[in-house]
């Protein structure tokens, strides 16, 4: 039988330990960009020298954060360490980007206020969660039906950072907004399986486990959009600084 390509190896590698697909597109990415610096040599046949001549290059020529170097060496140890079975260990030449310290943007409640006026319909209602539950974006845009308790006024995130489910509040003054957005998710859905459409893949097993579940109203996610819709928001209130979807907030949770 023939041996996975390397890529397909890191994924399933990957997959098998349940790291997130962020993580997964990330690894790739930076083992694929790590294999063209070294014209296309196969990393079984590169060692330090050439690990530490691709880290040093993208600190010292293309000038890349701290975090994204250290993005890309955890790639390349993740593939030395797992695929290859050859670990590299302490790289003593490798030359470190360096850190700003920069204090987080935190806005006041005007100021959130000044946010949501320049955004409507669903991708204010995501922000208004980002405000209210202290969710991350990427949890928000993750949420599914089934997640939302209303009775206990509580959202359940599932394989928050680091893989761990957590409870958040789920603010009184969101409900109805939301109740009304689920309702029309679910008259949508229903149209779409009577055209034969309206199911979701399932992880794993778990089509096997729960069949009905891939066409079930509370497996779906209430919306797909992007990651960055706060920002044109942002930037059309007149601030004086940078805002993005990363932004904090002084005052506390929507009343």
């Amino acid at each position: 039988m023939e041996k996975p390509k390397l890529l397909e190896q890191v994924r399933a590698e990957i997959r098998r330990r349940n790291y997130s697909y962020k993580t997964e597109v990330a690894y790739t990415n930076w083992i694929t960009r790590y294999v063209r610096f070294h014209d296309f040599r196969h990393p079984g046949q590169l060692g330090k020298k050439e690990i530490v001549e691709f880290l040093n290059f993208l600190a010292n020529d293309k000038n890349v954060a701290a975090s994204t170097q250290n993005q890309a060496l955890c790639a390349l140890v993740f593939l030395y360490d797992h695929i290859l079975d050859q670990p590299f260990g302490t790289l003593h030449d490798l030359k470190r980007a360096k850190k700003p310290k920069r204090l987080p943007v935190v806005l006041s409640k005007n100021e959130v206020g000044r946010v949501l006026q320049n955004m409507d319909g669903v991708k204010k209602l995501v922000v208004k969660l980002l405000y209210g539950t202290g969710m991350r974006i990427s949890e928000v845009l993750r949420l599914r039906i089934q997640d939302i308790d209303f009775e206990y006024q509580q959202i359940i995130v599932r394989n928050g950072k680091g893989l761990q489910d957590r409870v958040t509040i789920l603010p009184e003054k969101l409900q109805p907004e939301l109740k009304t957005h689920i309702q029309k998710v679910k008259n949508l859905h229903a149209k779409d399986l009577k055209k034969g459409y309206g199911s979701v893949v399932m992880p794993k097993a778990l089509n096997r486990k729960y069949p009905n579940a891939e066409t079930e109203p509370t497996t779906h996610k209430p919306e797909r959009i992007t990651e960055r819709l706060p920002d044109k928001a942002a930037k059309l209130a007149p601030f004086d600084w940078e805002v993005g979807c990363w932004f904090g907030f002084r005052s506390g949770m929507v009343q």
